[in-house]
């Protein structure tokens, strides 16, 4: 019987088909650079002739996929594709879905409310005719100044009963709590709010080649999340794996997402790396970060790890039964 998998890193951003954007796009009338739906899908996908690194990943999500995305009818649609997709394509029975609901409101012209709303209407469809469990993590952005930030965390707080579990902060590393320390107790004012509010919390950190461990360690010990999205530049440092066994902290691994943006050199560094974690009793789970972005699925994920021989079935079953213990989701 085919696993019933789980996928807890999964951007919205990435996450929907190149048809389903197409035809959003032309049925809210945006105006695309290009007149053919094969250039699209060119336009809009991740390939490692014009994928470089992180930056150039972000690049094609904030131009084109978030825009596209940037309406109540639009984000509706997405999320109800997303998870129906996902369930039938790969299984994932549970699925934690996020984005940052301010980066699709066109710049305050939309109403905020009217945007999470539509996107918990998408939900609702897709749990109500799937049977999964889904719910909503909002991306803080650590590009934005604390005041933006400060009202998705309101957002989160009030729609907490409705299904948004977390918070997550995203953005490149060049924005990181170790390079900027003057952020540092905004985030921290922040990260507690989330927690005395019931919301769980995940921290984009240790993902690209050139930061290092300080982030890692900077996180954990200012932010205190529950998870850490990526986190692979632990594996450098045996201080900084004690510290997420210490305050048990389960890493968000994304394998497709860090091969395809050079957060890794290759398979090889992709082994050492969830062997060294995995040896280390670091707690991880496997994630998309972006299936149609990457050209992934959960499924693809997991032939990835097993066929390269960086993990064997039983192992890939503890990440999934770890997925389900660390889960946002009640």
């Amino acid at each position: 019987m085919p696993r019933e998998l789980v996928d807890l890193h999964i951007h919205l951003g990435g996450a929907v088909a190149p048809h389903v954007l197409w035809s959003i796009a032309h049925q809210q009338g945006f105006k695309l650079p290009v007149k053919d739906y094969f250039e699209f899908v060119e336009l809009i996908t991740a390939r490692p002739e014009t994928v470089t690194n992180l930056e150039d990943y972000l690049r094609i999500m904030h131009t084109w996929t978030e825009k596209i995305q940037s309406s109540p009818a639009a984000i509706e649609r997405s999320v109800y594709e997303v998870i129906g997709k996902e369930y039938r394509g790969s299984r994932v029975s549970q699925i934690e879905l996020r984005f940052n609901p301010m980066k699709r409101n066109l710049s305050s012209e939309l109403d905020l409310d009217h945007i999470i709303h539509a996107a918990l209407r998408g939900m609702d469809r897709a749990v109500l005719e799937y049977g999964v469990k889904a719910g909503l993590i909002f991306c803080l952005a650590r590009e934005f100044e604390h005041r933006l930030n400060s009202i998705i965390l309101d957002k989160a707080i009030r729609y907490r009963s409705r299904g948004v579990w977390g918070i997550d902060l995203a953005g490149t590393e060049q924005h990181a709590l170790e390079l900027r320390p003057e952020l540092v107790p905004q985030y921290e004012d922040l990260f507690a709010r989330a927690r005395a509010a019931g919301l769980k919390t995940t921290v984009h950190t240790g993902e690209t080649a050139g930061t290092g461990v300080d982030g890692v360690v900077a996180v954990i010990e200012r932010l205190g999340p529950h998870r850490i999205g990526h986190g692979i530049r632990a594996a450098q440092d045996e201080s900084a794996m004690k510290l997420l066994r210490e305050h048990d902290v389960l890493l968000e691994i994304c394998p497709t997402s860090n091969l395809q943006t050079r957060a890794v050199d290759g398979i090889a560094e992709l082994k050492h790396i969830i062997r060294t974690l995995w040896d280390r009793g670091v707690k991880l789970s496997l994630n998309t970060d972006g299936p149609y972005l990457l050209d992934t699925d959960m499924t693809r994920e997991v032939e990835l790890v097993e066929k390269n021989g960086i993990l064997t079935p039983e192992q890939v079953d503890q990440t999934l039964a770890w997925a389900r213990q660390y889960s946002f989701i009640p």
